[in-house]
């Protein structure tokens, strides 16, 4: 699908809200993201999104999920699980297909990191696929530092691990 650049949303117009992975507004979200994880990869990518249990992705268990709502309709997505004591492991950024291109992927990614940081956490770690090069540009864009080989072929390395250390200072 071609996506058409459109002006950055006002922060007025967004509302970022805390949801359960049983939300039934999380459900184009998931269904998006294991839609294209399977046109990019070639199966049936849906079990990849039933990986991680869902109470992964609440506060108890050191995770979140938010939404990006624009006028009380999901456009955009994320979530994080706790990986180890002091990094939070982001999955399932998402961008509805109609929104595309509007800066809506970096404002959940601001939203995912000052809530890790609220949170104590002082590390974010995160992987995404070699055929998802504008995940990958994101994530550079955004200040995170890869691990791995920048100058190899994506396909030849697999998941694309990143990383961030998150500042204490940054917390107000």
């Amino acid at each position: 699908m071609t996506s058409v650049a459109q002006p950055p949303p006002s922060a007025t117009e967004l509302t970022v809200i805390q949801v359960a992975v049983s939300d039934p507004r999380v459900g184009p979200l998931l269904r998006e993201l294991g839609d294209e994880y399977s046109t990019r990869y070639g199966k049936d990518a849906h079990a990849e999104l039933a990986r991680y249990p869902d109470e992964e992705f609440t506060r108890p268990h050191g995770g979140v999920l938010l939404l990006v709502l624009e006028r009380g309709e999901p456009v955009a997505g994320g979530a994080f699980r706790r990986y180890d004591g002091i990094t939070a492991e982001l999955k399932r950024i998402w961008t509805h297909s109609a929104h595309r291109r509007r800066g809506l992927a970096r404002v959940v990614v601001a939203e995912l990191e000052r809530e890790a940081r609220e949170r104590g956490y002082q590390r974010i770690y995160l992987t995404t696929g070699p055929r998802q090069p504008e995940a990958r540009g994101l994530y550079l864009v955004t200040g995170y530092t890869p691990l791995f080989d920048t100058s190899a072929d994506p396909e030849t390395i697999g998941p694309l691990p990143f990383e961030k250390h998150l500042s204490a200072d940054a917390r107000t």
